[in-house]
């Protein structure tokens, strides 16, 4: 049966995740409703990277199987009248053909994030990032990002009951970036585990404003004890910002 991708973007403030789940609204659920209403038939879509509540992305994607889409279909037009259904927090970037056996999830290279962060009372941002007024090491913060690079089991920052296989991620890139009145944590691994970006930043901030030492944090790390570190930051901070593929192979 043929199948489809579909690259979106999404808002994340008033929905419970990315995934569909019992008695919540999601950013699949309102998918799936808006390709039934104008498709005229029911849709199951597969996720690539999960978001939790209340989580941005600005690149996420989806795929489907159909065989009720014609050959010809103008993909460009479909998506534009996908958009036209779905609440204005929520759009479809794109959508095409890819070979059967492509999978968004299982052929994802990587996953790109950014938590942001502000230091000065700002409205504007108040939905996409985390106001924290406290005096921080900026050179805590670096070597705290620096040091992730030289680990692979992260069991210290997974959510507990988090159903996996293997606490290890090989993280490609971490780092801070610093600007006035603001501050963006930027991350990229092949795989992230649940709540795993906002382990490492809640850790790294606590260590950055309570004067701990980059040995301490290194200790957190190879403890794999999640109890030592820090999730009580908000997910409004997190976006996810791009999912990385080899050259799709598209149909």
């Amino acid at each position: 049966m043929p199948r489809y991708f579909i690259e979106l973007a999404y808002k994340g403030t008033r929905y419970a995740g990315f995934q569909k789940q019992d008695n919540a609204n999601t950013i699949q659920a309102e998918l799936e409703k808006a390709l039934s209403i104008y498709c005229r038939t029911n849709f199951e879509l597969t996720g690539s990277s999960r978001t939790d509540a209340g989580v941005h992305a600005r690149q996420n994607f989806f795929h489907f199987d159909t065989d009720t889409l014609p050959a010809a279909t103008d993909f460009l037009k479909l998506a534009y009248h996908i958009n036209a259904i779905l609440p204005d927090d929520i759009v479809v970037k794109t959508l095409f053909p890819v070979a059967e056996q492509a999978h968004c999830r299982f052929d994802a290279l990587f996953r790109r994030y950014e938590y942001r962060i502000y230091t000065d009372k700002d409205p504007f941002q108040q939905d996409m990032a985390y106001h924290y007024p406290y005096k921080l090491n900026r050179n805590t913060l670096e070597g705290a990002a620096e040091e992730l690079l030289n680990h692979t089991d992260f069991e210290s920052f997974a959510k507990r009951n988090s159903q996996v296989f293997t606490h290890n991620c090989t993280i490609i890139s971490s780092a801070w970036e610093f600007n006035p009145g603001h501050l963006i944590y930027k991350v990229q691994a092949n795989r992230f585990l649940r709540g795993m970006v906002k382990g490492l930043v809640g850790t790294m901030l606590r260590a950055a404003t309570k004067g701990q030492t980059i040995e301490q944090f290194r200790e957190i790390i190879l403890s794999k004890d999640a109890s030592r570190a820090e999730f009580a930051v908000p997910s409004k901070g997190l976006t996810l910002i791009e999912v990385g593929f080899p050259a799709i192979n598209e149909a």
